[in-house]
């Protein structure tokens, strides 16, 4: 199972190949981007939102640098086939590597089903990707992993129920790209998972049509799962974890591990499997403003996924997009509670004690493996704070029982000038096994301006200035410079 980096690749090839056929044929354009950015910082680390919520291509070790060039084809929808693929590169100053590839894909679609197979920067269920905090489950906070990725990924309409119900959904297999990084960045005498396998899907239902009436409800449920990979402790192979069809299957469909899996695994189910359930209820009365309302329940395992417990954690959420005006066009609240996880105690039934208790879920982490993150950044939403914080250097999330409240703004006061404002405050406990001796604070400021000069067509720069403040994550301030340009080849 290993091959599986041998068969992205040659499946993208020939993707590729197609995609250049068919450009050759349709005379497409290639949309190009180059991108150079720093951020200059004191205290700490880099300001939180300059580090976090940007697909891994980011730093948090203050004063760092990266240049990035990337050539994009972006499917046309309005077709009944269409294709896109892009490549996109960054050499980078003081991160977790030098050079990344941040995206490599290909992708096709016919009428309503897509295929995609690479790196590709994707958005989680219900996100404002400018202004949220992040989902649950996917955040856009950790570098895309390379995966194979089939289904519906916009809503198709049902037949003839004339656009009032849509369906999308997916199953993705794909592999973990961070052995490298972890063998040199974690600390002595740890225990980590290295070529680890990855599996996602989700099922999603919208019900309304804004064309006819301006209510539409959204319902959806995505899960993952870790999975395979080979055990190490303190650099020496421990446990080579299967990875046969068998285990393949019991990725997408939980069960029980056998004899050749850890204790845990055959205790609950085989792998690292956690997920989320979705709400969302929007209101479009016209095409220049509307109002969401969302809630997201995060679940690491049966007891939360259904209801055995109260579901008390999630994220709560409104987004507004307002009527054309100078100053503000789109604002976020949020507010993000984890620390119920269905209370601290946690009990496997006996013969002698026939109870269950299933307590204690320990959100993003996992004994067997390296916890929902990727190069160090939480996979999930960042303000439970990712492991690349830790110090000393361990794969754990130190703090996923929180609270937090989070406010995203933007606007447009002129035509080439736009501003950005995020603002997050959060408390926590740390986890049920390690719990904070006093309860640590967090306060997280980013204020932006971005300019597109219009005599300089495709080219923006955006100026930043960020601040931490608290025992969190420690104090820190900073700024921030980005310039760009977008353009076409052959247009």
């Amino acid at each position: 199972m290993l091959r599986l980096p041998r068969l992205l690749l040659t499946a993208l090839f020939i993707m590729a190949a197609s995609a250049f056929n068919a450009y050759a044929e349709w005379n497409d354009s290639i949309r190009y981007h180059g991108e150079i950015g720093a951020t200059f910082s004191a205290g700490e680390h880099t300001p939180f939102w300059m580090a976090n919520n940007q697909y891994g291509l980011s730093s948090i070790t203050r004063n760092n640098a990266y240049l990035r060039l990337g050539a994009f084809h972006d499917m046309d929808t309005t077709r009944r086939f269409t294709w896109g693929a892009g490549v996109d590169l960054a050499v980078a100053a003081r991160f977790t590597s030098v050079f990344v590839v941040q995206q490599l894909y290909g992708e096709v679609k016919y009428r309503c089903l897509n295929l995609m197979v690479g790196s590709k920067e994707m958005n989680g269920f219900i996100r404002n990707s400018d202004l949220g905090s992040g989902n649950m489950m996917f955040s856009g906070n950790a570098r895309p992993i390379p995966q194979i990725r089939i289904g519906i990924f916009d809503y198709a309409d049902f037949w003839g129920t004339k656009g009032w119900l849509g369906v999308k959904l997916y199953g993705a297999f794909g592999m973990f790209t961070d052995n490298r990084w972890i063998k040199s960045w974690v600390a002595p005498n740890s225990q980590y998972t290295l070529n680890t396998l990855y599996h996602s899907k989700a099922l999603s239902f919208r019900v309304g049509n804004v064309k006819e009436f301006p209510l539409e409800f959204e319902v959806g449920m995505e899960m993952a799962t870790q999975f395979g990979g080979d055990q190490y402790k303190d650099g020496v192979l421990i446990r080579k974890m299967p990875r046969g069809w068998k285990n393949w299957v019991k990725a997408v469909i939980p069960m029980k591990g056998g004899s050749d899996t850890p204790t845990s695994d055959q205790v609950n189910v085989e792998g690292n499997m956690l997920g989320a359930w979705n709400f969302a209820l929007a209101w479009k009365p016209a095409s220049d403003w509307s109002v969401k309302l969302y809630y997201e329940h995060f679940f690491e395992d049966h007891s939360m996924m259904t209801f055995d417990y109260p579901w008390k954690d999630g994220l709560y959420g409104v987004e507004a997009h307002f009527p054309k005006n100078r100053w503000v066009s789109e604002a976020v609240y949020e507010f993000l509670y984890t620390k119920d996880q269905t209370g601290p105690v946690y009990w496997d039934h006996t013969p002698e004690i026939n109870e269950q208790v299933s307590g204690s879920d320990n959100y993003y982490n996992n004994y067997n493996y390296n916890g929902w993150q990727h190069w160090g950044m939480g996979i999930g939403n960042p303000l439970v704070i990712s492991p690349i914080y830790n110090n000393p250097h361990t794969l754990g999330f130190k703090c996923n029982r929180l609270w937090a409240h989070h406010l995203g703004i933007k606007g447009q006061p002129a035509e080439t000038l736009g501003y950005r404002l995020l603002l997050s405050y959060s408390k926590g406990w740390g986890t049920y096994g390690s719990p904070y001796a006093d309860v640590k604070s967090n306060f997280n400021l980013l204020a932006e301006v971005n300019w597109k000069p219009a005599r300089l067509k495709g080219w923006e720069g955006a100026l930043g200035f960020g601040m931490d403040a608290g025992s969190l994550i420690g104090n820190s301030y900073g700024v921030s410079l980005k310039i760009s340009k977008t353009g076409w080849f052959l247009k």
